[in-house]
């Protein structure tokens, strides 16, 4: 192909409209070009003859997607057979269209094209050229590629109309099998015709939308009217243009010009546009022909009522009043400017909305209830197609009963009745509801007639084509599996990060588990995510072992495992021996992804053992004719050795004081042995040796025997826990680990229910008299810091992250234990309440100070060893206000230690949803000891934000995603083992260490904020 550089053009009428930048401008690959190479094309392009047939927008699409072409005579742009890879359009110059020849010698000359001629459509189908195109003279061409030239034609088919010739009916070639409307756009049907589109006030933004304008209106009319008058009287005046006078008329621009300069409230030039439209939309002022809306132009616009062009100067009382009151009229309308501005937009035809009319619709659109449970992508979607409907009068029928439903309404403004045959009105629907889906989705007619019960009512309708569309295309993202006529699982399409080779992320989309049944979920998951390398970014597997306990119990889990791995290959019709050794080991892969999420808590349920045994079993038999099996059955057989290991027995009076090994983490099990103190009301007691799991009712009949209780109704006897407020909290039957779930000084007392206004605390629950401050001065912060992290890191590692869920939807629903996690949170406690105690029973001021001093250095400590937990618990101690009282105190500390301190209660600032501790969460690397009741606030707001079963009983697993991503946190601040450095020069470790073991506290606030009035008694 012969291209002449910089050639002129062979019309020289038109050779002034390409120039150097031009061509360089479109040399440039679209993604490349500015937005200044776009405007530099379009001035070209829109003064080329040629193309005065061509839709404004079209030709701006065409300056993104084109390329310049200048091609001297004789060149072949494709041949016949040829399969498309452009399209093309003539800017000057001639093309021969030619077919070969019937003897099959040369061509046969059809037609020849001129500029403005657009050719090449066969690229939207894929179809060979139906005929030969050689440049019959020099020609410059726009050619646009044919990925490109699909989205163009997408965009712009109405556009496209009678632009484009079509090479196969020029050359009577056309497959009579083929839709002609899907690449020859002469035989598209009309575009609706513009007269409808100009006299529709819903379609034409340049029309009212009411009858009348409101007082409001008017009055705002009037004043702009009588100070444009008064100010400047040279912006009302007649017109001339194209040989027509128009009266007493203003121009579009000097009206913006003229608010803009009136008052500071209107900042900017399309606000000032919104304002004026909020008059053109209820005819206070009018476009002289009733052909624009209101834009910043040289456009003509006129106040209603001056058409005459007789204008009357305003008095100079009107002058004055008007003034007055410009001010007020110009915050109303700026207030009002907004909507009017989106309703203009959403008046304009789809077509002609541009980019940013489509994020303002966007925008509004967030703010609808009816579409609130929509995705952002169907959203946006929806702004392209969304049409402003108004009515003026209440009364008027919308649709009747058993029309075909055509349009999906929602409501922007007003409010409407629902009235069904026989029962009159049924309800009434006011701003934000929507209506008319039903018979859209179900293709039948409307089953109620809808009445506006207001005046000036809008919509927002959707068409039926419009909404199938976006139907469709939210259903595409959505697959819905079917098993006897019901649904079992329903998955989503969602991005995920994948690692590339180049070891970078990239987005790619995979179906992921929105909902299902339990057996469903779990067969959907061995068969895609196990023997599989799955991506690292997809956590469906691991989502599912965080949170199985919640909606599928251990024993339906074995019994799901174990009807899979017993299939017979004659059941499943097509399988074949390897098909079903795959199910077999995928079986056995999971057990093993399971054991390696669930850790020490494997085998709490005796049913484990029986499930491993019976597979261990088959497994066995199955080896005879798999032997590929002996491989699995050895990892299987590791596990289940991993059971059989001696386990010690751990007694305890004191439970919570248990001495963890921190590289293997001691965890309170069911079976696990406790010694506990029961108290009657006389405070006499018994002292009993029970497994942590023992309910209850089993402790009042054990202690009851031993106290020699006796009660005429067996069910009488009540445990209770009695707290050194003398507060009562009383159990249940059922209850487990009651030992492990007392308060700080919590005691349990045994009573007749008759009896328990009678129970009182013993002196021992109001805590120590005196402080242990003389032993604190030899011990050093960062000792103290480093044993206590030490303590609470055995205490934080044997927390089950399933006791956090048993925690949030409630122990009593599982009848599980949560006594690891009860024990560390009983810490934070003990921790804050330690602070507050040893402040508060030290008595010279001197030895406070110091002491203050000391406690804020220990929390700067365990923030340095990431112990966020004790770290939050000093703070709050030290916030506490039997503490923070003491501003004698507090004004003795140096000022450094000070702002240390106003520090941390910054990092505890609770805004934003404790938006700062969770950014330095994110930037400290493990093991890190986080705060959980934090954590645990964040699952319970996950819990009763959703439900945990959907329609028909299906597991709401979007919700166990979201629980799973949360609780990973803990994962991720356990991932590493802590391995701290004894502080340089640490001396009294051990004496250190059994003291944080052994802290006494008072809990009691009321006897705290004593003892602190008494160290500083109010001023009055």
């Amino acid at each position: 192909m012969k291209i002449l550089t910089g050639a002129p053009l062979a019309d020289k009428s038109q050779t002034s409209i390409i120039s150097l930048d031009w061509t360089e401008c479109l040399d440039k690959r679209p993604t490349d070009r500015t937005s200044d190479d776009l405007d530099i094309i379009f001035s070209r392009l829109k003064d080329v003859k040629a193309f005065e047939k061509f839709h404004p927008l079209l030709i701006q699409q065409l300056c993104y997607y084109s390329y310049f072409e200048n091609l001297e005579k004789g060149v072949t742009l494709f041949r016949t057979g040829d399969l498309g890879a452009n399209w093309f359009a003539i800017l000057s110059g001639t093309v021969d269209v030619c077919v070969p020849a019937e003897n099959g010698k040369g061509h046969t000359l059809i037609c020849t094209l001129e500029a403005g001629a657009a050719f090449g459509e066969s690229i939207l189908y894929d179809a060979p050229r139906n005929a030969t195109v050689i440049t019959s003279s020099v020609v410059m061409l726009l050619r646009v590629e044919q990925k490109d030239f699909k989205i163009l034609w997408e965009r712009n088919k109405q556009y496209m109309h009678g632009v484009i010739t079509s090479l196969s009916r020029l050359t009577n070639t056309l497959d009579p099998k083929r839709r002609a409307s899907e690449f020859d756009p002469s035989l598209l049907p009309q575009v609706g015709s513009s007269k409808f589109t100009k006299d529709d006030p819903s379609r034409n933004p340049a029309l009212p939308i009411t009858v009348t304008a409101s007082v409001r209106i008017q009055h705002a009319a009037y004043v702009l009217r009588t100070c444009i008058l008064s100010k400047a009287p040279q912006m009302i005046r007649d017109r001339k243009y194209h040989l027509k006078m128009h009266r007493s008329c203003l121009v579009g621009s000097e009206m913006v010009d003229w608010l803009i300069h009136q008052t500071p409230l209107v900042h900017s030039r399309s606000q000032a546009v919104g304002m004026w439209q909020a008059l053109l939309e209820e005819a206070a002022i009018i476009h002289v022909s009733q052909e624009h809306y209101f834009k910043d132009k040289y456009l003509f616009y006129r106040f209603s009522g001056d058409e005459s062009g007789t204008l009357t100067k305003p008095n100079t009382g009107e002058e004055n009043e008007c003034e007055e009151q410009l001010n007020d009229v110009i915050l109303t309308l700026s207030q009002i400017g907004p909507d009017a501005m989106l309703r203009m937009i959403l008046r304009k035809p789809p077509h002609e909305r541009t980019i940013d009319d489509l994020e303002i619709i966007y925008d509004e659109l967030l703010h609808i209830k009816a579409l609130s449970h929509l995705s952002s992508l169907v959203k946006r979607e929806l702004a392209g197609v969304l049409i402003f409907e108004a009515h003026p009068f209440k009364g008027e029928v919308l649709f009747s009963q058993g029309d075909e439903g055509k349009s999906w309404y929602i409501i922007l403004k007003g409010s409407v009745q629902c009235i069904i045959y026989g029962k009159g009105i049924v309800g009434t629907l006011h701003e934000g509801d929507d209506f008319g889906k039903l018979s859209l989705v179900n293709n039948s007619p409307r089953t109620a007639t809808i009445v506006l019960s207001e005046d000036n009512t809008h919509f927002l309708r959707v068409d039926k084509d419009d909404f199938n569309r976006v139907l469709r295309d939210v259903e595409a993202n959505t697959v819905k599996l079917k098993e006897f006529g019901k649904d079992v699982l329903i998955l989503d399409k969602v991005p995920i990060n994948v690692k590339t080779s180049d070891g970078t992320y990239q987005v790619c989309y995979k179906y992921s588990v929105m909902s299902g049944t339990a057996e469903k979920i779990l067969e959907y998951l061995l068969e895609t995510y196990i023997c599989i390398n799955y991506e690292e970014g997809d956590t469906n597997l691991d989502d599912f072992l965080s949170t199985y306990v919640i909606f599928m119990p251990i024993n339906q889990i074995c019994a799901t495992l174990l009807a899979i791995y017993k299939a017979k290959p004659q059941q499943r019709v097509g399988e074949n021996i390897d098909l079903t050794l795959r199910e077999k080991v995928k079986i056995i892969r999971f057990i093993l992804e399971w054991h390696d999420s669930s850790k020490e808590t494997f085998f709490e349920d005796s049913r484990i053992n029986v499930f491993l045994n019976d597979l261990h079993h088959l497994i066995r038999i199955d080896v005879k004719v798999y032997p590929q099996l002996k491989e699995e059955i050895k990892l299987l057989e590791s596990i289940m050795e991993s059971d059989s290991e001696p386990k010690e027995t751990r007694k305890s009076k004191l439970p919570w004081k248990q001495r963890n090994s921190i590289d293997k983490p001691k965890m309170i099990r069911p079976s696990d042995e406790v010694i506990c103190k029961v108290y009657c009301a006389d405070h006499t007691y018994t002292t009993m040796k029970m497994r942590v799991d023992t309910p209850a009712s089993r402790i009042i009949r054990l202690a009851a025997d031993k106290l020699g209780l006796r009660c005429d109704q067996p069910d009488d006897l009540k445990l209770c826990e009695v707290k050194s407020t003398g507060e009562r909290l009383l159990y249940k039957e059922s209850d487990l680990s009651i030992s492990y779930g007392l308060s700080l000084n919590g005691r349990l007392f045994l009573a007749p229910g008759d009896h328990l206004d009678a129970l009182v605390p013993l002196p021992e629950q109001e805590g120590p008299q005196r402080g242990t401050w003389q032993k604190l001065e030899m011990f050093g912060s960062k000792e103290l810091a480093y044993a206590i992290t030490i303590h609470d890191y055995e205490l934080f590692i044997a927390i089950n992250q399933h006791e956090l869920l048993y925690q949030v939807f409630g122990r009593y629903k599982y009848g599980k234990l949560t006594a690891n996690l009860d024990i560390f949170m009983r810490r934070f406690n003990e921790i804050q309440y330690w602070i507050v105690t040893e402040i508060c029973l030290t008595p010279s001021p001197g030895k406070r100070v110091q002491l203050l001093r000391k406690f804020i250095k220990l929390a700067s400590y365990c923030k340095e060893y990431r112990n966020l937990n004790s770290f939050f618990a000093i703070v709050m101690g030290l916030s506490n206000i039997a503490v923070s009282r003491l501003s004698l105190t507090w004004e003795r500390l140096p000022s450094k230690i000070k702002r240390m301190f106003s520090e941390f209660e910054t990092l505890m600032d609770p805004s934003r949803n404790h938006r700062v501790y969770r950014s330095t969460l994110t930037k400290l690397t493990p093991p890190t000891i986080l705060f959980m009741p934090l954590l645990l606030k964040d699952l319970t707001f996950i819990h009763e934000g959703n439900k945990t079963y959907l329609i028909e009983g299906l597991v709401n697993f979007e919700k166990m995603r979201m629980l799973s991503h949360t609780t990973r946190t803990l994962k991720i601040c356990r991932s590493q083992t802590l391995q701290l450095q004894v502080p340089q020069g640490a001396k009294n470790l051990s004496e250190i260490q059994e003291y944080i073991r052994e802290m006494n506290v008072i809990d009691n606030q009321r006897i705290l904020n004593q003892l602190s009035n008494k160290l500083e008694p109010r001023q009055t």
